[in-house]
């Protein structure tokens, strides 16, 4: 690595904390900190403050999983952190007059000075932690007076996920809003069955919320968003001000409109800008969240999120080609079956898609490769790929075999991408683990769009192969709503600020 793009801390070289004498009686006091912590935790997120530990928010949490949360700490940051040291931190952020933001305090605590004091001696807590907040201590609230109202176009394992994201991170509720549902109508008892779906969910588990059928006006209300349920054949067919829903931001997630023209039918229907949830075709931007999405102007009436492989691979191949400089490679995807295949042998249009998903590796194309020079311009023509379909229903693995311009070394490579995952300005999406251990069922529901498996790295001179995990769903969805948030203008700062 460059000596002038070192960006590790203090904090990756600390000491392992001395076991405690008591075990027990240490976790009870543990308990009791975090059970503590719930009520600061809620009370800060209804005032617009969402509480995180490495990128996990802690909202609605239990005390257990916000101890599974610091735990998460010690394999990924090379660090102990414990409720004794962030308690006292979150207790005195609460007591702060806080300007809406994201405050990450597993970063930081383990950024403070006085570490290793702070259970001990809280005196300088204070000052501590209002140098890394001044920015949003006694601000004037940029919050709007009302929020944007969102529809989404599908209701899938997509849509649904989005639906249960941003129902639960409504904060005070005044940033936006989902206000609609758009589906085919298959049955008499259809909105039942959508409950039904929303509610329960063989691969993400239960709904962490209320569901409630309004079938007289016909809406879901999601707890306590009432979500009007519209059924269309296709985008013609709905008028959203009809539905009381102005100027609605349009969620596509249902891939079948991938084109401007069919698209902009949204835009005649009343939206005012429209996400698809796959690579579109033609001029529409390709955009990947915190990557190019600079390129996003206000003109733009409709954009790409691209694919869930795209969001993966790219954020890991940017910062290497920053560093490293990429001179070629092969890309790689272990994917899970999605929907668009059949479950037993039966006719596909697509080649070897026609063979039964749970039974077989499927050999097939993917077009993230081709997308990833429509977000990194630089690296057009140097990459091939390919994917393996596999029996598995979520979770996906990306294995980036990579030619750099440089020798490297596997604690070089794995140190740098640490320090990206936790200190730099792409620690919302990139991910990073620590374990011999890790397979692909741990990252269900991981909010990032890749996490880097840093105990498969390998390297060879110039060589380089990197395995980035990915949770094609919720990953993928977590990058829309984020997405949707930078078209919006909903722009809430992340503290403490990244080191670069």
């Amino acid at each position: 690595m460059s000596n002038n793009r070192d960006i590790n801390l203090q904090s990756t070289e600390r000491q392992k904390r001395i076991l405690p004498e008591d075990s027990f009686g240490d976790w009870k006091w543990r308990e009791g900190l975090a059970e503590l912590m719930i009520p600061l935790i809620g009370g800060l997120y209804r005032k617009g403050i969402n509480i995180l530990i490495y990128g996990k928010s802690l909202v609605n949490e239990s005390p257990v999983g916000i101890m599974k949360a610091h735990r998460f700490a010690r394999q990924s940051d090379n660090n102990e952190l414990s409720e004794l040291e962030t308690f006292p931190i979150l207790n005195y952020i609460s007591s702060l007059n806080l300007q809406d933001c994201e405050i990450d305090i597993g970063e930081l605590t383990v950024r403070c000075p006085f570490f290793d004091k702070i259970k001990d001696d809280e005196s300088m807590i204070a000052e501590f932690v209002n140098s890394e907040l001044t920015s949003v201590i006694n601000k004037e609230s940029s919050r709007p007076s009302k929020p944007t109202n969102i529809v989404l176009y599908g209701f899938g394992r997509i849509g649904r996920l989005i639906t249960r994201m941003m129902t639960q991170t409504t904060g005070p509720g005044n940033y936006y809003r989902l206000k609609g549902i758009v589906i085919r109508k298959a049955t008499d008892d259809d909105i039942f069955k959508r409950a039904s779906l929303l509610t329960k969910d063989s691969v993400h588990g239960p709904f962490d919320g209320t569901v409630r059928v309004d079938e007289e006006n016909s809406c879901l209300v999601v707890n306590g968003n009432p979500i009007k349920i519209i059924y269309a054949s296709n985008p013609s067919d709905v008028s959203y001000s009809d539905h009381n829903i102005d100027d609605p931001l349009v969620i596509d997630n249902t891939g079948i409109w991938r084109d401007e023209e069919a698209l902009s039918v949204h835009i005649e229907s009343g939206a005012s800008k429209v996400i698809l949830t796959a690579p579109a075709k033609g001029k529409i931007k390709n955009i990947v969240y915190g990557i190019n999405d600079e390129i996003i102007k206000d003109t733009d009436k409709i954009i790409s999120a691209a694919s869930c492989t795209t969001n993966a691979i790219v954020p890991v191949l940017k910062v290497i080609n920053d560093e490293y400089t990429i001179k070629d490679g092969h890309i790689e995807t272990v994917h899970a079956y999605t929907n668009d295949q059949n479950l037993i042998d039966n006719f596909h249009k697509k080649d070897r898609r026609g063979r039964g998903a749970p039974l077989n590796m499927v050999i097939t194309s993917t077009g993230a490769v081709k997308a990833v020079s429509k977000a990194l311009p630089e690296l057009k023509d140097k990459l091939t790929g390919n994917a393996i379909r596999v029996p598995t229903p979520n979770v996906s693995l990306a294995i980036l075999s990579l030619t750099l311009n440089e020798t490297v070394t596997n604690d070089e490579v794995n140190n740098y991408l640490r320090a990206i995952a936790f200190h730099s300005k792409y620690r919302e999406i990139i991910g990073y683990v620590n374990s011999t251990e890790i397979v692909s069922t741990d990252f269900y529901s991981s909010p990032f769009a890749t996490i880097v498996d840093s105990q498969a790295t390998i390297s060879n001179g110039n060589r380089l192969t990197l395995y980035c995990w990915y949770d094609n769903e919720y990953g993928y969805s977590k990058q829309v709503i984020s997405l949707a948030k930078k078209v919006t203008k909903i722009n809430l700062p992340r503290l403490p600020k990244p080191v670069t």
